[in-house]
């Protein structure tokens, strides 16, 4: 499976963070960005398995005068016949998001060196990575909100549109499932 870079495809049944940590990385997006993909080349190499289908998810998109609200970022990709995921949300910026995940390739670059291609796979399990669902719809869209996004702007969003969703509204249960799942994602991530 693909995945555009925006919006974020966060892996499914992932806890997101909720307080953010201080970061001490210095690296600018675009280094973080290319050491990810040396990390990635370097880790296929190094396995003797290719890593392959690279998609780096964010909710950066485009040219944007501030940073998007939500700044976690996903990195999926195939490895060993599986599709792999490694998602960090732990930073107030994405190139410290990504920076981390740099870190976290070559952490397992370093099992490889040590442990050898069992030792691996045994902590690549963490990473297998189940794709969102078919059809689920960013918590963004579901809303109607786009761009920077406050809580309370979430929360007037959900009211407004649980008004027409709502089972007892002339909506379903599926409609209102989908706008609590939004409500929540879209909270979680302004926590």
């Amino acid at each position: 499976m693909t995945f555009p870079p925006y919006p974020l495809a966060w892996p499914e049944g992932l806890p997101r963070t909720e307080r953010k940590a201080t970061s001490q990385f210095r690296t600018s997006l675009s280094a973080a960005i290319s050491n990810v993909k040396k990390s990635l080349a370097a880790f296929g190499s190094d396995t003797n398995k290719p890593v392959k289908d690279v998609a780096v998810t964010s909710n950066v998109a485009g040219i944007a005068f501030e940073a998007p609200s939500d700044t976690g970022v996903a990195v999926w990709f195939e490895w060993d016949g599986a599709q792999r995921c490694i998602a960090v949300d732990r930073y107030p910026k994405v190139e410290d998001n990504l920076q981390a995940i740099h870190h976290i390739l070559e952490a397992r670059r370093t099992e490889m060196r040590h442990g050898g291609l069992h030792i691996v796979r045994q902590t690549f399990k963490g990473f297998v990575a189940l794709p969102a669902p078919e059809g689920k719809r960013d918590w963004r869209t579901v809303l109607g909100l786009s761009g920077a996004v406050t809580v309370d702007q979430v929360r007037a969003a959900f009211k407004e549109r649980s008004k027409s969703a709502h089972p007892d509204k002339g909506g379903s249960n599926e409609a209102m499932s989908e706008l609590i799942r939004a409500r929540d994602e879209g909270l979680g991530a302004l926590a």
